[in-house]
């Protein structure tokens, strides 16, 4: 029998899709019960489109350390001794790209299913909630996992 040799950041794309279903697992719980889901706030005071600029530079801010992250430690590799990255920075640069991945991904449905909102107000349904929240939440622990596991891998 053949013996498959699995590429070292698999290690990294796995962490980040059980990141993704813990944190889906988790709202997907909190939110048991609940029957509406909507972008009006309950007070009637202030509308979504005001808090929708800031989730979406929260999350833009993410997308650029995480970017950031990769192309520094990427461009890096070309004044080493080596020439290439060690194999143990593949795990946590995946992370940090899924990272990404997962931020532009809430962005998206993030705004079209509040554009969807405004012209039909049933269309919020559960899963969509579910959805937004684990990939927003999902993004920023793929970035703090995947930036922390980069930090003891530049170290060893």
């Amino acid at each position: 029998m053949p013996c498959i040799k699995l590429f070292s950041g698999w290690i990294g794309v796995g962490v980040g899709f059980v990141i993704l279903l813990v944190t889906w697992l988790v709202v997907h719980l909190r939110t048991e019960g609940f029957t509406s889901f909507t972008f009006e706030p309950h007070d009637g005071e202030m509308s979504f489109e005001k808090v929708l600029g800031p989730y979406l530079d929260i999350a833009k801010f993410v997308l650029g350390l995480a970017a950031g992250a990769i192309v520094l430690v990427i461009g890096s590799s070309v004044f080493g001794s080596a020439k290439r990255l060690p194999k143990s920075f593949a795990s946590p640069l995946f992370l940090l790209a899924l990272s990404i991945i997962y931020g532009i991904m809430f962005m998206v449905f993030l705004v079209f299913n509040y554009e969807g909102f405004r012209h039909d107000k049933t269309c919020y349904t559960r899963f969509r909630y579910v959805r937004n929240q684990s990939l927003g939440f999902g993004s920023l622990a793929c970035f703090c996992v995947g930036y922390a596991w980069l930090i003891v891998a530049a170290t060893e």
